[in-house]
């Protein structure tokens, strides 16, 4: 009788052990994949669904409603036929906007992402560089994070499109310009000893960042604060999937989707799915 027991919850044990949740990483582009990183590091053992809106990149340029629309369809959506138990929104432009009302619609837990500026004003000397793009510069939610958390350090503010697009181009194989990336950066080159990368795509470019603004300025992103959110949340009653899996999914034809998927199997997916926004119909020209 007591070996049974001792089987049985051995056996119980390794079933438990062996379920994992599926969590959703939603971005407009593959930036969120710094994020699917850091995430997947701390909990290898979860099943991850990507899904890019490539077809509505950039985020920066689309008015409020419809971003906020293209998201809550394809997130949704995606949430439903994929039984996702947690969905991460690893853009800033997006968080800013989508979710209060992805919180409303969804009855899974939904983290978003915000630049690190307390964390990186708390390890400045001097000065703080925040990185990010036009959008997340200009949004009052950021000047609001600066006047609570800078205290007495002053903040440099750079937005860059190009170091988006910089990211996209390094995540289908092609080298990152040293010289571009010096121009981009050297409104900031010098005068700070911390650097925030406030777009999910920018810890992508994280050595050639640090290359170009030296050993000596600490850079700084939310990728790990995130893990440890997603992880804090994963409860007992969500663990109920038992295959492992990385899937990836885009909102239209990615361009030189060839070389994008090449790389991709470097973080795990096999292949890009295409999942387009329901009701639009189909398009001829690939997307970002």
């Amino acid at each position: 009788m007591m070996q049974f027991i001792f089987t049985f919850l051995t056996y119980h044990i390794f079933i438990v052990s062996s379920q994992v949740s599926n969590i959703l990483i939603f971005d407009s582009g593959v930036g969120g994949l710094s994020v699917y990183r850091e995430i997947q590091q701390l909990l290898p053992e979860q099943n991850y669904f990507y899904l890019f809106d490539n077809e509505g990149y950039p985020y920066g340029e689309l008015p409020q409603q419809k971003l906020l629309n293209r998201v809550e369809n394809l997130v949704s959506s995606l949430v439903t036929k994929m039984a996702i138990d947690i969905v991460v929104i690893a853009c800033n432009t997006a968080s800013t906007i989508v979710l209060p009302s992805l919180r409303k619609i969804l009855d899974i837990p939904v983290v978003g992402v915000v630049p690190a500026i307390k964390p990186a004003c708390n390890l400045a000397q001097r000065c703080v560089g925040l990185i990010a793009t036009p959008a997340t510069i200009q949004r009052p939610y950021t000047h609001e994070l600066i006047r609570d958390f800078s205290s007495d350090k002053e903040i440099c503010l750079l937005g860059s499109t190009a170091l988006v697009d910089m990211a996209e181009r390094k995540l289908r194989g092609v080298p990152v310009n040293l010289s571009e990336l010096a121009n981009i950066l050297q409104p900031i080159q010098g005068r700070i000893d911390v650097a925030v990368l406030g777009c999910t795509h920018f810890p992508l470019l994280k050595d050639e960042i640090q290359q170009v603004l030296g050993v000596h300025v600490m850079l700084v992103d939310s990728g790990k604060a995130i893990a440890r959110r997603v992880a804090s949340l994963i409860s007992p009653g969500m663990c109920r999937h038992v295959s492992q899996t990385a899937r990836i999914f885009a909102s239209t034809s990615p361009y030189d989707g060839e070389a994008l998927t090449r790389v991709l199997s470097d973080w795990g997916f096999n292949h890009i799915e295409n999942f387009p926004i329901q009701g639009s119909s189909d398009h001829s020209q690939p997307g970002l």
